[in-house]
């Protein structure tokens, strides 16, 4: 069931769909949608984060899952006409190296990351043409640019998701829906790293030990929330965006 302070969308204000929105990048970009005048729904897996964020922003909210297509089919029933989808759900699982990778971990990158851009945007894009000024948003990741020992599961699924990104631009040109990525270096979120380190906090810790000032959640959303805030006929293709310290993925300046 969706919630907030206004379950109906104001007919003279952009509607955007954001996934992934309990935490990190996801919610902090429904925030500075919210400011900037758009009407968000809200979308995780957990309803009582969800709630908090309806909560203190007044967005709508629904707890669903991307990899579903009955909750996918939910998620556009209760969307109504949309202007833009930012597709930020997703994530990582593990660092193996691929000679003792563990396929069910890379199965789940697969599916969450590919799989579920791939069956939101189609079941949105009817909405998104019909709103003659859509936007799609792609989340994907410095994983997607270049490979990394350790890394292999999640490069190949940003990869992945990458060229849905890219192949969609191609398939929709000359529609009114832009295409956007945006490709985030090292940030520092509560729940990215210890997720894919299964919840062993101290080693979560250690990815972000001596950089100065990884990006936050907020940083990333603010450079979303940009794109989106363009003039309809400028297209950002794609947006790296990393901290001064990272010069690569697999360089980073460490003060200790």
């Amino acid at each position: 069931m969706t919630h907030s302070t206004n379950l109906v969308p104001s007919s003279d204000r952009r509607r955007a769909v954001v996934t992934g929105a309990s935490s990190g990048i996801g919610a902090d970009t429904a925030r500075h949608l919210v400011r900037c005048g758009w009407s968000v729904l809200a979308v995780a897996r957990r309803q009582d984060r969800l709630d908090a964020l309806a909560a203190e922003i007044g967005c709508d909210v629904l707890a669903a899952d991307i990899t579903s297509d009955h909750d996918v089919a939910r998620i556009v029933a209760a969307a109504g006409p949309v202007h833009a989808l930012v597709n930020n759900a997703g994530g990582a699982r593990g660092t193996e190296s691929i000679d003792t990778a563990d396929l069910d971990k890379w199965a789940w990158m697969y599916e969450v990351n590919v799989l579920g851009t791939v069956r939101l945007t189609k079941a949105l894009i009817p909405a998104l043409r019909e709103s003659g000024r859509g936007t799609i948003v792609v989340v994907s990741s410095l994983a997607a640019e270049t490979a990394y020992a350790g890394g292999g599961g999640y490069c190949a699924a940003k990869s992945a998701e990458r060229v849905v990104a890219e192949t969609l631009r191609l398939e929709l040109n000359g529609e009114p829906i832009r295409v956007v990525e945006i490709s985030p270096g090292l940030v520092h979120t509560e729940e990215f790293s210890l997720r894919r380190l299964g919840g062993d906090q101290a080693a979560a810790d250690a990815v972000y030990a001596g950089v100065p000032d990884p990006l936050t959640g907020d940083d990333v959303a603010e450079c979303i929330a940009w794109t989106l805030e363009r003039p309809h006929h400028v297209n950002i293709d794609r947006l790296v965006v990393k901290p001064l310290a990272q010069a690569a993925i697999h360089k980073l300046h460490r003060t200790t």
